[in-house]
């Protein structure tokens, strides 16, 4: 789904000055006093002072930075699943990419960071892939890591991990407020949460008349040969679902589990939700090769989502708990108004 929003200026302005105005703190929020000391992912975290030489693991947390200001900020990125959020194009150029996927310890250790931001627990975590929290707080190296993938959710027995409570967008809004504090940009932080609350407003007025009506299954990838990994109901996708009024075909807990065409075909969704990404680990990654699979597939190709070709592509951002959830919900939104399933 590569869609175009488009929203009147004017009205648009107009809508954020009445949201922002009503935020409390937006006379001015308060400065941040350092040392500041913040309760992250079950552990207690302190920087001394702003930072200014900040390693980003994790595109989604990078682009929280990017949207805050404070790229200037940061020099180093990793852990990269398709192009830059719109606009900031250029602003990401001059950041040196340590790697697409996994970075090595040396490589971030060797960008001098003063504080390192993480978006998943399974590159810096318990089980990091990168390394443990503790190596970088062994020199003095404090670690921040999403809310949105430990709150609620339990890292430890696979890298996709189990999310036991639902996903919701405030665990992403806290998460702008705590880099928005850290970097004593908060007023800044107050915008952009606004911004992304009036633009989910818009998306679920759209599709308002097909409440109850839908259901899907949310495609991120195949391994070769294997069951397609789907997205749980209690993660991003989940979220999006709900916010539109979709059913969710698949009920688990497990954040992207694996579940056989035969089932998904026995459950036959209204429609299909395929990931589109630049990243290359698995054979459908894909967009164009999960396309050819629903063709050819003697299971899938009998489905009437794809007969009928019900069969949406977004961002594979949009569906891991990020920013660009909401452009998930708004790209859904247009595809499912275009293809007349609000009726």
């Amino acid at each position: 789904m590569k869609t175009i929003f488009k929203r009147p200026l004017r009205a648009g302005l107009f809508a954020m000055s009445l949201i922002v105005a009503g935020l409390p703190g937006q006379a001015g929020a308060a400065e941040t006093s350092y040392p500041l000391t913040l309760q992250n992912c079950g552990q207690q975290i302190t920087i001394q002072k702003v930072p200014s030489r900040t390693v980003s693991i994790g595109q989604s947390t990078t682009e929280i930075l990017y949207r805050l200001g404070v790229a200037d900020k940061v020099v180093g990125t990793a852990l990269w699943v398709g192009p830059v959020l719109k606009g900031y194009e250029d602003v990401n150029a001059k950041i040196e990419r340590l790697a697409d996927n996994d970075p090595s310890f040396e490589s971030v250790v060797g960008k001098k960071p003063d504080i390192v931001t993480v978006q998943f627990q399974w590159q810096v975590g318990p089980e990091g892939v990168v390394a443990k929290p503790e190596q970088f707080e062994e020199l003095g190296i404090p670690v921040y890591t999403s809310p949105s993938d430990c709150i609620g959710k339990e890292n430890s027995a696979a890298s996709d991990g189990i999310r036991h409570q639902v996903f919701t967008m405030d665990l992403v809004y806290q998460e702008i407020r705590d880099l928005a504090k850290i970097y004593n940009v908060q007023d800044k932080g107050e915008e952009v949460v606004a911004d992304l609350k009036q633009r989910e407003a818009a998306a679920r007025a759209k599709v308002a008349s097909a409440q109850g009506k839908l259901s899907a299954v949310f495609w991120f990838s195949s391994a070769k040969d294997a069951d397609p990994y789907v997205a749980g109901r209690n993660g991003a996708p989940g979220y999006i679902m709900s916010a539109l009024g979709i059913k969710n075909i698949i009920e688990t807990d497990d954040e992207w589990p694996t579940v056989g065409w035969e089932t998904i075909a026995k459950a036959n969704p209204s429609m299909i939700v395929a990931a589109a990404m630049e990243r290359r680990r698995y054979p459908l990654d894909s967009a164009e090769a999960k396309r050819k699979f629903l063709e050819k597939d003697p299971v899938a190709s009998l489905m009437p989502a794809v007969k009928s070709g019900h069969v949406f592509e977004m961002d594979a951002q949009a569906m891991n708990p990020t920013i660009r959830t909401i452009e998930g919900i708004e790209a859904l939104a247009d595809a499912i108004a275009a293809a007349g399933l609000t009726q």
